[in-house]
């Protein structure tokens, strides 16, 4: 009997937000079959950046064998065999998948056959970024000469593997966009759950342990030898092994071995062939020592289908890295389950305000989104504050057809001053890290853009915010509000002469080149007037001090200055701004150089004293602004 899956609230995905059940009923009453326009069955679905190398026939499973089926004898790790796409990753994330039943009914919904109520449309639920989505296809699939060309299952004809990957290639623009990945990535689709990676040669010492106590958990599980070069890239080892290849981790076990307790891993290559030549492979001698009810136990239906054993100091000794995908936050390395309080944040990286690289380009380093998280409630068994920190970039894959992919991302935990907001470019050169992300590579150079997800899991609630907040002055005092009525009823011409002063005068003390003012004021029905001598007091006391904010960044009197630093510069200037804020300022007034010149930071920082103030204070909107050079 087919595992049923737990009801969720998907979204839908498709563009005329009609849901899987509501495109199958209409399909069946007009006697149809579904053709998905929103990824058509046509070169571009295949390749964005190549044309098709063969000539690709899409075609229907009742086209390419006579008795198709969703699912044959339930679905299992040998029902993903790779095809011609080099998405090892995702093939090994889904051979994890098939290990837990409950989580594959629900990606996989088990309620889809081709005989009973068969429409032509499949679907699938993958989580990203915080939300489960529902994504419909039709199946019609690439074959060349009636045979699939992407990811298909060792029998003929079972098609619930080949379906599940044009889904993910639908989710992410095409199925070129699968190309090369971590396994990590696609388990954490499948599940929604948080992400660890372990590189053997510098892992702890009960790594195995670790590892066991995950699987037995019903985490999925992943693993790889590294590179140093693209040549290197799929390259066979004489042991049999692959180098830049995605493997599934499948069982652990331990055995008595000539009176002695062996470590053993499985592990299966998702070619569904080639395996590991060494000690525990599927025909070495070891097999002889042990228990032959072990043997049995362990070695059942042992083929050449890319699966095999190896003792657990080999595995350490071949391979580099190990993906462990925990269905929730729990830590691995206790015995006790807790709850996790779950907090999360969606931002982005934008040039020129916030895109400000690693810590090697300390200038900006300190320009990135900071969050601040206060931990005061230890965990209920311990005289700590677990914390677990997880981050990601949304959406980069489907970004590859416009030339971009994925960035180099990662996070530093740094204990803050307690009476500071967002901090400054000396807090970063002087403090080092507490933490940071193991899998952070400390050569991310600033201005790339990205939008990112982070998830903050604790036991115990916490604090958190994201640093920078809006923060307003003070209204206008009942003394200024008399002063303007008084000035509006006394006002005269004689104004507008002091005003024709300011351009040459502020030019010669300060040599910025200003090209011009128009000073107004505006009077409701949109009306202008003069502004008066009170006003022009204040500007020009505020004035000056705006100057010589731009004076002290402007380091090589250039008459520019960082866009990066716009944060500090209004920051003295007695306006906090968050991320989004500062994000679009540089987005408008930033050169391609990420600089911007005096003419432009003036007009930016009056418009924000017009915003900051009551809308009758000493700048009025229109009061000031400046001419700009398109």
């Amino acid at each position: 009997m087919p595992l049923q899956s737990s009801p969720i609230q998907a979204e839908i995905t498709q563009s005329d937000g009609k849901s899987f059940e509501q495109l199958r009923r209409e399909c069946l009453q007009n006697g149809v079959l579904f053709e998905d326009p929103d990824f058509p069955a046509r070169d571009s679905s295949l390749f964005f950046s190549e044309s098709v190398p063969v000539n690709v026939e899409w075609k229907r499973p009742k086209e390419i064998c006579s008795d198709p089926k969703f699912i044959v004898g339930g679905a299992d790790r040998t029902d993903i065999c790779q095809g011609q796409l080099g998405d090892c990753w995702l093939l090994a994330a889904i051979a994890s998948l098939t290990l837990k039943p409950e989580t594959m009914a629900r990606v996989v919904p088990p309620d889809q056959e081709f005989d009973h109520r068969y429409a032509g449309i499949f679907h699938f639920q993958f989580w990203q970024h915080n939300r489960w989505l529902e994504v419909v296809v039709d199946d019609r699939l690439p074959t060349v000469r009636n045979k699939l060309i992407m990811l298909h299952s060792a029998s003929y004809n079972e098609f619930w593997s080949a379906l599940m990957e044009k889904a993910y290639a639908k989710l992410n623009g095409s199925y070129e966009a699968l190309k090369g990945g971590s396994t990590m990535e696609a388990m954490e689709d499948f599940t929604g759950g948080v992400g660890e990676m372990y590189e053997t040669k510098n892992a702890p010492g009960n790594l195995f342990s670790i590892m066991k106590k995950a699987l037995d958990r019903g985490s999925m599980m992943g693993c790889s030898i590294d590179i140093t070069s693209s040549a290197e890239s799929e390259a066979k080892t004489t042991t049999g092994l692959v180098k830049g290849h995605a493997y599934s981790i499948t069982g652990m076990e331990e055995v008595n071995y000539r009176g002695q307790t062996v470590q053993l891993i499985r592990i299966r290559n998702p070619w569904g062939q080639v395996e590991w030549n060494g000690p525990w492979s599927d025909n070495s001698r070891e097999w002889n020592y042990i228990d032959k009810a072990e043997q049995i136990r362990l070695q059942q239906n042992s083929t050449d289908d890319g699966e095999f054993w190896m003792q657990f100091e080999d595995f350490k000794r071949n391979y580099d890295k190990v993906e462990i995908c925990n269905m929730t936050a729990d830590s691995l390395t206790d015995d006790v389950k807790h709850h996790w309080e779950v907090s999360m944040f969606e931002g982005n990286w934008i040039r020129g305000s916030t895109a400000g690289g690693c810590r090697n380009y300390i200038d900006t380093f300190w320009t990135n989104p900071q969050f601040k998280l206060q931990l005061e409630d230890t965990d209920d068994d311990d005289d700590v504050c677990s914390v677990v920190i997880a981050l990601m970039q949304k959406n980069r894959r489907k970004l590859r057809k416009e030339g971009l992919d994925l960035e180099t991302i990662g996070f530093a935990v740094y204990k803050a001053p307690e009476e500071e907001d967002h901090l400054g470019k000396d807090f970063f050169r002087y403090n080092p890290s507490t933490a940071r992300s193991k899998t952070y590579i400390n050569m991310r150079e600033p201005h790339h853009e990205a939008d990112f997800l982070i998830r903050i899991f604790s036991e115990r609630k916490l604090e958190l915010c994201e640093c920078s907040g809006i923060c307003a002055p003070e209204e206008e005092s009942s003394e200024e509000k008399g002063l303007r009525r008084l000035f509006d009823q006394l006002a005269g011409d004689v104004r507008k002469q002091l005003f024709n002063t300011i351009s040459p005068v502020l030019d010669s003390m300060y040599h910025l080149g200003f090209r011009s003012f128009i000073c107004s004021d505006t009077k409701p029905g949109g009306q202008h007037r003069e502004a008066g001598v009170p006003e022009f007091k204040v500007f020009w006391e505020k004035m000056k001090k705006w100057i010589m904010l731009f004076l002290s960044f402007d380091t090589d009197r250039s008459g520019k200055m960082s866009s990066y630093e716009l944060r500090s510069v209004l920051s003295a200037a007695g306006m906090r701004l968050n991320n989004q804020l500062l994000q679009l300022i540089g987005l408008r007034f930033a050169d391609q150089n990420y600089e911007i010149d005096f003419d432009d930071y003036l007009t930016c920082i009056v418009r924000l004293e017009n915003m900051f103030t009551a809308p009758c204070l000493l700048f009025p909107a229109q009061f000031l602004m400046l001419s700009m050079n398109v």
